[in-house]
């Protein structure tokens, strides 16, 4: 009973501490916020000239959405033959000691 309170407190302490290192980390980000100068706001104004080059949201979109389809249908034909391969090795397996005896 001793152990199960001791690991209580342990997982505990380890909560409690990582719980102060993100509350420091962000403390910290905030903290150095400075304005952007004229420099860097130029830097981040909108370009006319590269508009054409923007991707579009949707068009974005429907490209993952076929990278996640073939990402499914590369693992699934990958699974299938592995599959195969097992099944076929597991009837030879079957031929040969069926034939031995």
């Amino acid at each position: 009973m001793a152990f199960l309170l001791n690991k209580t407190t342990i997982l505990s302490y380890c909560r409690t501490q990582t719980q102060k290192a993100g509350d420091s980390l962000s403390l910290s980000r905030r903290g150095f916020h400075i304005e952007p100068g004229a420099r860097e706001k130029a830097l981040l104004a909108e370009d006319p000239a590269l508009k054409r080059f923007k991707s579009h949201k949707r068009s974005v979109w429907r490209l993952k959405r076929v990278g996640d389809v073939l990402t499914i249908v590369v693992v699934a034909g990958c699974c299938y033959e592995i599959y195969v391969k097992a099944v076929m090795r597991e009837e030879a397996r079957k031929q040969t000691s069926g034939s031995a005896q």
